[in-house]
C-alpha cells in the first residue's frame, strides 16, 4: 500500500472510532485485541487488518454502529463466538468488528406454542438447558452446540448430528429481528405455528452469513424431548462398506435420530485425544441411534449393517456409554488439530453415493500424499474430509488444497453441494459460481445490491 493510500485509511479509521466514541459505543482499537477476534476457526483464510471493534449489548447499538459505518462507508463484520469453519467471520481490511456475543438473553420460553425468543448471542446448547423443565429441546446440534452461537447457527444454517431426522436450523427459525445495512431495525417471520403472508424473509437470512443483515432476535421453535433413546455402533473393515450400510438404512425406510460415520484416521486421533477403546483398526465406525420404537429400529438396523458387511456391532449398555460415544464424535475437530493445520471440507452428496464419495476422499488423499479423515453425517450425505497440512513444511499447503479443490469437484460431478452446513464464507467463494447456474448468481448480486448498495455487510464473502 502506498504512502498517500496508509494516510487515508488512517483517516477514515480515524473518522470511524470517533463517530463511534462519540455515539458512546466505546471502540477497541487495541491491535492486539483487533488481532485475537479477526479470525474464525478456518484459520487457513488470511484475515483483513480491522479499524476497530464494538461489543454490542442492544439492537439499538448494533443499529447505531451499522448506521455510523454506512456514513462512513465502512465494512462491517458480525461475529458471535467465531466457531465457523468458512471464514465468514473473518476481519478484511478497514473493517468494524461487530461482536454481539454479549446479546446472551434467553427472553422467553413459551411451552404452549413451542417456542424460545433469544437474542442472537445465546449459545445453542443454553437454549435446549431453559427448555428440559417443560420437555422441550432445540433440536438443530451442531458439533459446536456448547459454544457457538444461535445467531452465528442462522447465519450459517447449521446442521448438525441429528438433523437427519430433525432437521437444519432453517426449519427451526420462526421469527428474526434484523439490522439492515442501512442500520434500520426490521422483523419478519411470527410466533404462530402457520403462516404465509408476503415473502419468506426469514428463510432469506438463514444461510446468509452476515451479508444481508445482522440478526438480533431470533423466535425458535421447540420440540418435545425424545422419552428414550438407544445408540449402537458398527464396525467395518472399509468405508465403502459403511457407505453402503447408510445406503441400505435410509432405503429401507428406517429413521435413525443420528446416523454418523466416524473413519479410522479419526478413530486413532480421538482415542489419542481422549482413551475410551476405540476400535482404532477399523477402517470405519458407524454410530446410530434411534429414539422412536428403539428397540425395534435398531434391531432392524443392525441387520442391514452386518448385511452390508459390519465385522462387529454393539449396543451402548446404558445412556452414559451412548452419551461418551457422542461426545466423542463431537470432539473429532479437536482431535484431528492434534495432527497438524486442519483444512475442513465439508460436502454433501446424494446418499446413493456416499460409498463411492467415500472412496474418492481417500483417492484423493492418496493421489496428493495428504492425511485426510472423513467424519460424515452419514445420513445426509454430508461429508467432512478433514485435511491435515503443515504450513512450514514446502508443498504441504499446496497439496492439501489441490485434494481440498478435487473434493469439491468430485461433490459437484455427483451431484452434490461444496457446503452441506459450514457455509461458503471466504473458504469457497470462488466455488459459487461452479455450483449455481448464471441466472441464479446474477440474482443472488441484485439480492445484495438491493439489500445493501453500499457493500458494507460482511464484503468479500459468499459472493466473489
Amino acid at each position: 500500500m502506498s504512502r498517500s493510500a496508509d494516510t487515508a485509511a488512517a483517516a477514515r479509521t480515524d473518522a470511524l472510532v470517533n463517530a463511534l466514541t462519540e455515539a458512546g459505543l466505546a471502540p477497541v482499537t487495541d491491535p492486539d485485541v483487533l488481532a485475537a477476534h479477526s479470525q474464525d476457526h478456518a484459520g487457513l483464510v488470511p484475515a483483513g487488518r480491522a479499524a476497530a471493534l464494538v461489543r454490542a449489548r442492544s439492537t439499538a447499538e448494533v443499529s447505531a454502529a451499522v448506521r455510523i459505518a454506512a456514513e462512513l462507508a465502512a465494512p462491517v463484520v458480525p461475529q458471535g463466538a467465531r466457531t465457523g469453519l468458512a471464514g465468514a467471520a473473518t476481519a478484511v481490511d478497514g473493517a468494524l468488528l461487530l461482536d454481539v456475543s454479549g446479546m446472551d438473553r434467553i427472553i422467553e420460553v413459551d411451552p404452549v406454542d413451542r417456542l424460545a425468543v433469544v437474542q442472537p448471542g445465546v449459545l445453542n446448547a443454553a437454549i435446549s438447558q431453559a427448555a428440559k423443565d417443560f420437555g422441550l429441546r432445540y433440536s438443530p446440534d451442531p458439533g459446536s452446540w456448547l459454544i457457538s452461537t444461535i445467531g452465528g447457527n442462522i447465519a450459517t444454517a447449521a446442521g448438525g448430528m441429528c438433523c437427519v431426522k430433525y432437521g437444519t436450523t432453517p426449519e427451526y427459525v420462526l421469527a428474526l429481528e434484523v439490522v439492515l445495512a442501512s442500520g434500520e431495525v426490521m422483523r419478519c417471520g411470527r410466533r404462530t405455528a402457520k403462516g404465509v403472508a408476503g415473502y419468506d424473509l426469514v428463510r432469506l437470512f438463514c444461510g446468509s452469513e452476515g451479508t444481508l443483515g445482522i440478526v438480533t432476535e431470533a423466535t425458535v421453535k421447540l420440540s418435545p424431548v425424545p422419552a428414550q433413546r438407544l445408540t449402537l455402533a458398527a464396525v467395518f473393515d472399509t468405508t465403502a462398506d459403511a457407505g453402503r450400510a447408510v445406503t441400505a438404512i435410509m432405503a429401507a425406510g428406517k429413521q435413525p435420530s443420528l446416523l454418523e460415520l466416524i473413519d479410522n484416521v479419526h478413530l486413532r486421533a480421538l482415542e489419542a485425544l481422549r482413551p475410551m477403546g476405540l476400535p482404532t483398526e477399523a477402517a470405519a465406525l458407524l454410530l446410530v441411534a434411534a429414539d422412536a420404537d428403539p428397540e425395534h429400529e435398531l434391531v432392524a438396523i443392525e441387520q442391514l449393517c452386518t448385511a452390508a458387511g459390519a465385522v462387529e456391532v454393539f449396543r451402548a449398555t446404558d445412556a452414559e456409554e451412548a452419551d461418551a460415544l457422542l461426545e466423542s464424535r463431537r470432539n473429532a475437530y479437536h482431535a484431528m488439530e492434534k495432527l497438524g493445520t486442519v483444512l475442513v471440507d465439508d460436502v454433501a452428496v446424494p446418499r446413493a453415493r456416499l460409498a463411492e464419495a467415500l472412496d474418492g476422499v481417500q483417492a484423493a488423499a492418496e493421489r496428493h500424499g495428504v492425511v485426510i479423515g472423513v467424519i460424515a453425517h452419514a445420513g445426509d450425505g454430508n461429508l467432512h474430509p478433514n485435511i491435515i497440512v503443515h504450513p512450514d513444511v514446502p508443498g504441504s499447503l499446496e497439496a492439501g488444497r489441490a485434494a481440498f479443490d478435487e473434493i469439491l469437484e468430485m461433490a459437484l460431478a455427483m451431484g452434490g453441494t461444496i457446503t452441506g452446513e459450514h457455509g461458503v464464507g471466504m473458504l469457497k467463494r470462488d466455488w459459487l459460481a461452479k455450483e449455481v447456474d448464471p441466472v441464479n448468481l446474477a440474482v443472488q448480486r441484485r439480492l445484495k445490491a438491493a439489500m445493501d448498495p453500499l457493500g458494507i455487510l460482511n464484503p468479500g464473502k459468499v459472493l466473489a
